[in-house]
């Protein structure tokens, strides 16, 4: 093991590209939208001395014959395999190699074979300790986030270490952690597990980084924006006057709940994506969204539109209350509802996820390989429909959603022409 003492180290961090981006044509589009923050984030605890630089294979190419001291590589269930073999590459060429992420923490065993130490969730905490410990010559083989979260004192990111003019969005940003929400789904629990599941930057914190971003639009990554609905409505009371424009995420009831949402149109947003996920009730209470039960989704498009706030709509196909009309009653209310942009998923288990558990104990999975757990493909047995049946009926869904003659349809449901031209020309999230 190397053991750099106090010298400078040369740290290389890697986001190797997920194997949906190799799609070849609007994939590669979507997946160079946004840089790589975590990885930015962790750079900002190296010293002033230690030479650090961040590649991100979907938007420049890996070169593999330089000689790191460090490197970190994220990984993700589909970009695991390729993570991989860039780890045991470096390995090979006497690097010290770390790994992280949802996949890492997910399945830690796996991991383990390609790398001399792993990260277990969130590495705000473990990252500075692992640093100290591989600077003295003693890092240990796992560090396991746990007690202690916090945001706070947390370095500026490295955006230096970003090149910008390589993303759509270099604007965008993350103000929070986690979720305050229990999907079963959903592998954020897994992540965040041992530990606080949701917290927040401080706001004067929060403002700061937002004033150091150039432009005017901004893109908040945050998985629940409105989570912490005291924090969401300072941090918009300090954005007034900013003269932003931004994009978020946000859930069914937080969109309901108080003026939170006024406070965020009054601040700038513009665009909002929102997980309504599923129109069966059976399906939410089998699932653990109970945010989305008894809500009134008319209610959160009504709100929204009222507000000149674009709607990017959450589906997932494939549920076990979902027969074969599923595909045409969900692209049917999104169209009447004036939904501007729809994403539509392939229910997908992935592992350490309470759904995956289940999954496995009915005997139910299909494949373990991970490349096809992109949420376009069937890697499960679903309850009501074959999964051929599955696959056709949501490639049909994205057909329809975005065909012209849907396309306006939804837009007749706005009462104003600039409304209505969102649906036509929506406007560019830079």
């Amino acid at each position: 093991m190397i053991a750099p003492g106090s010298r400078a180290l040369h740290v290389k961090f890697i986001l190797p590209s997920l194997t949906e981006a190799s799609d070849p044509y609007w994939r590669p589009i979507k997946y160079s939208l946004f840089p790589p923050l975590g990885l930015a984030t962790l750079a900002a605890y190296l010293s002033a001395d230690d030479r650090a630089v961040i590649v991100d294979e979907h938007v420049e190419r890996l070169t593999l014959d330089d000689a790191p001291d460090l490197v970190v590589i994220q990984v993700y269930i589909t970009n695991a395999y390729r993570a991989y073999g860039i780890a045991d590459h470096y390995r090979r060429q006497g690097a010290f190699v770390c790994l992280g992420g949802l996949h890492v923490t997910s399945l830690p065993d796996e991991a383990m074979v390609h790398a001399d130490a792993i990260f277990l969730g969130p590495g705000e905490q473990t990252f500075p300790k692992f640093l100290q410990d591989f600077r003295a010559g003693k890092a240990e083989r796992v560090y396991t986030s746990t007690a202690g979260r916090s945001l706070e004192h947390v370095p500026a990111i490295r955006r230096d270490l970003i090149q910008r003019t390589r993303y759509l969005v270099p604007n965008s940003i993350v103000v929070t952690r986690g979720c305050p929400q229990h999907c079963d789904f959903c592998y954020k629990d897994a992540f965040f597990q041992g530990g606080r599941g949701f917290y927040t930057q401080r706001v004067e914190d929060a403002l700061a980084e937002i004033e150091r971003l150039p432009g005017r639009h901004l893109y908040f990554l945050d998985d629940h924006l409105l989570g912490d609905q005291r924090f969401a409505k300072a941090l918009f009371h300090g954005m007034m006057g900013m003269r932003r424009l931004f994009q978020g995420a946000a859930t069914v009831d937080s969109i309901l709940r108080g003026d939170v949402i006024e406070c965020a149109a009054e601040a700038g947003l513009r665009s909002l994506f929102v997980g309504f996920e599923t129109l069966t009730p059976e399906n939410l209470k089998r699932s653990n969204k109970r945010q989305n039960l008894g809500r009134d989704y008319k209610a959160v498009t009504d709100r929204l539109h009222s507000l000149g706030i674009m709607i990017n709509g959450s589906f997932v196909f494939g549920m076990d209350d979902d027969g074969e009309d599923v595909f045409r009653r969900t692209v049917d209310w999104a169209i009447e509802h004036g939904v501007t942009t729809a994403t539509f998923h392939i229910q997908t288990p992935y592992p350490g996820t309470r759904l995956h558990a289940h999954m496995v104990r009915e005997g139910r999975m299909l494949t373990r390989n991970w490349d096809l757990y992109d949420t376009r493909h069937v890697v499960y047995r679903p309850a009501q429909l074959q999964p051929e049946a599955l696959k056709a009926g949501y490639d049909w869904a994205y057909r329809e959603f975005y065909r012209w003659a849907s396309i306006t349809r939804a837009a007749r449901h706005h009462g104003t022409l600039k409304h209505q031209a969102k649906h036509l020309f929506p406007p560019s999230p830079m």
